[in-house]
């Protein structure tokens, strides 16, 4: 990552806002049916997509195996016949590879030379229900396994009771165990119930020191969805305005085609900006949708859609 990491503020809820529900959605809605990318704009969008991925894997069968597997796809996103008909000068690369601790050295030698960061989970993933000097001994294991980027769970119930406080120093000594390491906070927006609260968690994860906000582990019964990306959106547009610091995003779960890759580009363009569509600011959380922008990308070289099989699955 190149931009400066964000330092934090004190805690201060007069940054919290209210959120009209009703019209949060018809903003959200009124972004991706504006925005129509076709031709070669859609396959450029959908390259940058691959870029800002975080191809995952969080099974509780992984292996080794599986993990390499994973980061070979992370090295070649793409088929050669698609890279050289696209006209790119180079294959892409993923924005990183997310795995549970324990996979983090197998992820780490199995892209060595590549320059991808290897991010891993943390602290309880996915429920964060554990005691915190144990959520905090599981990132120091994880940096110490030489992971990049920490994803952290809060605790939903600080935000449930409107209990800040506990949340500011619950990430912020998440933040201290992570050292280098970038710490993305996973909000688990479909467990906070209201758009307020979303909003909320949002401004005092990055006031802790998050380097990234992000909805969803993937695992609650909603994950990743445009009114809630909006919403957090704009917590980091307020957070920027009041102290000055930049803060990334990443949707995470639920996210499966090409065509979600679109909208939430086109959420980043119109609500933060040009820079968030790097992956130094702009992370998608999923791996499923790779085969889907693959196969996107194959059709506007060849003129027609190839077979599921013909693409590695991530």
């Amino acid at each position: 990552m190149t931009h400066p990491r964000n330092p934090g503020a004190p805690l201060d809820p007069r940054l919290f806002a209210p959120v009209n529900r009703p019209a949060t959605e018809r903003r959200a809605a009124s972004l991706v049916a504006r925005r129509s990318l076709k031709g070669a704009h859609q396959a450029a969008w959908l390259v940058n997509a691959i870029a800002c991925m975080d191809l995952t894997t969080l099974a509780g069968d992984d292996t080794e195996g599986r993990v390499a597997r994973l980061c070979a796809k992370a090295r070649r996103p793409l088929a050669d016949e698609i890279v050289t008909g696209l006209g790119l000068d180079a294959m892409p690369q993923v924005g990183a590879v997310c795995v549970y601790p324990t996979m983090v050295s197998a992820a780490l030698r199995a892209l060595e030379g590549s320059g991808i960061p290897v991010a891993s989970v943390a602290t309880g993933f996915p429920a964060g229900l554990m005691p915190l000097d144990l959520r905090l001994a599981e990132i120091r294991y994880a940096v110490d396994q030489g992971a990049q980027e920490i994803d952290i769970v809060i605790t939903r119930a600080h935000v449930l009771g409107g209990d800040w406080k506990a949340l500011y120093d619950e990430v912020a000594a998440m933040r201290e165990a992570c050292g280098e390491a970038h710490l993305k906070a996973i909000l688990a927006t479909g467990d906070l119930v209201t758009l307020r609260n979303v909003f909320a968690a949002s401004i005092v994860a990055m006031q802790a020191g998050a380097d990234f906000i992000k909805t969803s582990t993937g695992k609650e019964g909603v994950n990743a969805t445009l009114p809630v990306g909006l919403t957090m959106c704009r917590a980091i547009r307020a957070y920027r305005e009041a102290t000055g610091h930049v803060v990334g995003f990443k949707p995470a779960g639920g996210m499966k085609t090409a065509k979600d890759a679109l909208g939430w580009q086109v959420l980043m363009r119109e609500e933060l900006g040009h820079d968030w569509l790097r992956p130094d600011l702009f992370r998608l959380g999923a791996s499923s949708m790779l085969a889907d922008i693959e196969r996107q990308l194959s059709h506007h070289v060849t003129g027609r859609y190839a077979a599921h099989h013909r693409h590695a699955l991530a």
